[in-house]
């Protein structure tokens, strides 16, 4: 119980009584947690989409975008701005991680954020109505799954940092290869469940997407942090809104 309350505290904003899982030892051990909390906000997110859907699709989305942001306290946008104000900069690896963990936003590190708010606000805009629920549905789930895939693919780039807890050592790091098997078979068994087959096709998106971008920060600053954890999240986040707004599918069954 304690793993899975420090997941919910790592990941969103949901208040946590007390000092109930906030030990180290707590965090490292919470990654196998993490799908089961995306699993919770695809809910929320899903029954929130539901609830909206006698309103016109733009406001809905821009609702449901507003919503998924407060999810986290925007944490993990803060990870995508901090990533690109480094990562676009076109500097050496020491300087990106130093330019990463400076707080002031810059220039790409709000681009960034646009074009993320932009994509995914028109992407469930144009997702059928009979599908929005779950597409809200999937998407926080393919996002934190993300975070545990980067977790077991990538070493950690700084000598310290939280995200060392969770992908410092080589134990840490066999430690999230199974979570990361675990994540991706919880992703793919909740998109098999909405719409069959096709669901897996969104599956499948949404692990490239998470390899190339683990392939960059490879090679950009030689593994993830903090941040890029949040990047990741936000990215793959976008894809299965993406993927159902150019391949229209109706879920198996409707609310």
């Amino acid at each position: 119980m304690k793993r899975f309350l420090a997941a919910i505290r790592f990941l969103t904003v949901l208040p946590v009584a007390g000092a109930l899982g906030t030990r180290t030892e707590d965090l490292g051990g919470s990654v196998p947690f993490f799908p089961l909390v995306g699993l919770l906000l695809g809910a929320a997110a899903g029954g929130l989409a539901w609830a909206l859907a006698a309103l016109p699709p733009m406001l809905a989305a821009a609702v449901l975008v507003v919503a998924m942001l407060a999810f986290s306290g925007a944490l993990h946008m803060d990870g995508l701005s901090d990533s690109a104000d480094g990562m676009l900069s076109s500097r050496p690896r020491e300087r990106i991680l130093e330019i990463m963990k400076d707080s002031h936003v810059g220039a790409m590190g709000v681009i960034a954020i646009v074009c993320v708010l932009l994509v995914k606000f028109a992407s469930l805009a144009s997702v059928p109505s009979a599908s929005l629920w779950a597409a809200a549905a999937l998407m926080p789930l393919a996002g934190r799954c993300a975070i545990v895939t980067h977790m077991a693919l990538l070493p950690y780039a700084r000598e310290q940092g939280l995200g060392k807890v969770f992908c410092g050592g080589q134990p840490a790091r066999m430690g999230a290869v199974g979570s990361a098997i675990w994540a991706m078979a919880v992703l793919a068994v909740a998109a098999w469940a909405l719409f069959a087959w096709q669901g897996l096709v969104i599956v499948a998106i949404c692990a490239g997407v998470s390899a190339i971008l683990a392939l960059y920060f490879y090679r950009k600053i030689g593994g993830a942090t903090g941040d890029t954890f949040g990047a990741v999240c936000e990215i793959v986040e976008l894809v299965p809104a993406v993927v159902l707004a150019a391949w229209p599918l109706h879920p198996r069954w409707t609310l």
